[in-house]
């Protein structure tokens, strides 16, 4: 890594070479997230192109937006939180919404993904009859043993 005018080495220069190639063939709005498990707060900043001050304002007004704090004390980042800031991003930015209506939006999309169904396969009515079917011819042959 190379040191910025502070002598601190920049969030860029962490990249990986992939990471880099990758992120120039993204679309230009597009984000790409480095995979890390953890982001500080001006790494997140650069990434979703907001001062970091944002970022701190929005964890005050979205529950969903919780990073750690490190040792140091220092707020970090996961993946999930960074996915959360881009979606807040474009809520405010992109669709128009206000803080609140961004709020509820966020509620009712987590509330729609806890009671999703669950992820069954749809079968047709001569699927269920044939491994009904064979359930039976199952329940006859160890009820045979057992009797035998």
């Amino acid at each position: 890594m190379r040191p910025n005018r502070a002598g601190k080495a920049t969030f860029r220069d962490s990249m990986s070479a992939r990471a880099r190639a990758i992120a120039k063939a993204a679309k230009p709005d597009e984000v790409v997230i480095p995979d890390k498990l953890y982001f500080r707060i001006g790494e997140v900043a650069e990434l979703c192109r907001l001062p970091a001050y944002v970022l701190r304002f929005w964890e005050s007004e979205f529950a969903q937006l919780k990073p750690t704090k490190g040792s140091t004390g220092q707020r970090m980042y996961r993946r999930k939180d960074v996915e959360t800031v881009l979606l807040i991003k474009k809520l405010l930015y992109d669709e128009g919404f206000t803080i609140a209506g961004a709020r509820q939006h966020l509620k009712e999309q987590k509330s729609a993904k806890d009671q999703s169904v669950l992820p069954f396969p749809a079968r047709s009515a001569s699927d269920l009859k044939q491994i009904k079917q064979g359930l039976r011819d199952i329940l006859t042959i160890l009820s045979s043993k057992r009797s035998g």
